[in-house]
């Protein structure tokens, strides 16, 4: 089994650590380094280009089945999480399945009046309940890799009225996304998007909007950006760029062409080759006589084998450990060598 990536990617190493960063194609490093030579020049045209955020935007709602409308751009999961945070009430009910990653968590938590609700991830669903204002989780777990049932968590929430919050960092990029079927969704780009730290993504269906306070607002939330450098902005975009962070135009002349390259591959067909890569290695960790964490994710833990990390970094092979586990990922520029070298090192 080949790699989808081709020469777009050079790892020097086998890489299988996309859970913490993927690795950049290299035109999106191409695209950094030009931009950069540009600032250090004196670049004319100011710090970098707002068309290729406009056109990294609709790149990610083409991706994730949404339109540029609710697609708000930044650079940090957490920012987008306190952002939809501040727009509870006092006292309303969070719910979220417990040891979710704390960018999900903290937002809400540091407030001090909301009630928090924690309960297991297979139990979320039925854990919904009348009052419930937001259920609030990753698609894919950080720890270990479990996939959400998410046809029955959107289910249950839409039986109470209850909101959604998605956070797809884990997922995004190989997991088919429908941005629309939740309330909000927020994604860190620097995994399976391929972007550079510094892109991230917050989608907010149309009748949410309504709720959020676009507190960090400035210029480039106006409508008419140009016309709203000094004194307060008039008017706030009328779609759901009024949520706008300022970018970090480096990361997102990078991400301009990480996004297209996913495009142009699709995510169908990297779900598929992802997929084939984790079922590889469950399959060669079973024959070594251990117990891979089950199901279909692409981000595979192996309990009690966090310790044999630095045998793998040894030997050139990049994967990483969080909460006992040994935790690899797969992605479009691995191959089935990749997974067979690991196994190898393991093997011992």
């Amino acid at each position: 089994m080949e790699t989808l990536g081709g020469a777009a990617f050079a790892p020097d190493k086998t890489y299988l650590n996309t859970c913490s960063a993927g690795l950049l194609p290299r035109s999106a490093a191409d695209a950094i380094t030009a931009l950069v030579e540009e600032l250090a020049a004196g670049r004319p045209g100011g710090a970098g280009d707002w068309p290729r955020v406009g056109e990294v935007r609709r790149s990610f709602a083409r991706l994730t089945g949404t339109d540029e409308a609710r697609v708000a751009v930044g650079g940090s999961v957490a920012v987008h999480v306190g952002l939809v945070a501040q727009s509870f009430p006092p006292g309303s009910e969070i719910l979220f399945p417990e040891g979710d990653y704390s960018s999900v968590i903290t937002p809400f938590a540091v407030r001090g009046d909301l009630k928090l609700r924690f309960v297991p991830l297979d139990g979320l669903a039925e854990a919904v309940r009348p009052g419930t204002a937001l259920v609030a989780l990753s698609s894919v777990q950080s720890s270990d890799g479990r996939i959400a049932d998410l046809p029955a968590i959107r289910a249950a929430a839409a039986a109470h009225g209850a909101r959604t919050l998605l956070d797809a960092s884990q997922s995004a990029g190989w997991l088919p996304l429908d941005a629309d079927a939740w309330d909000f969704t927020v994604t860190g780009a620097f995994k399976f998007l391929m972007c550079p730290r510094g892109v991230s993504f917050l989608t907010v269906g149309e009748e949410a909007q309504r709720s959020v306070v676009p507190i960090h607002a400035g210029p480039f939330a106006a409508e008419d950006e140009n016309g709203s450098i000094y004194g307060p902005v008039e008017e706030l975009a009328r779609s759901a760029r009024r949520f706008d962070e300022p970018p970090a135009f480096p990361s997102y002349h990078a991400a301009e062409q990480s996004l297209a390259l996913l495009e142009e591959i699709g995510i169908e067909a990297v779900h598929a080759h992802d997929t084939a890569l984790a079922r590889r290695f469950r399959d060669g960790v079973a024959r070594l006589g251990y117990e891979a964490v089950p199901g279909e994710s692409v981000v595979v833990a192996v309990p009690g084998l966090d310790g044999r990390v630095a045998d793998l970094a040894r030997a050139g092979v990049v994967v990483s450990a969080r909460a006992g586990n040994l935790r690899a990922a797969f992605h479009l520029y691995n191959s089935a060598a990749d997974v067979d070298r690991a196994l190898d090192v393991l093997s011992g």
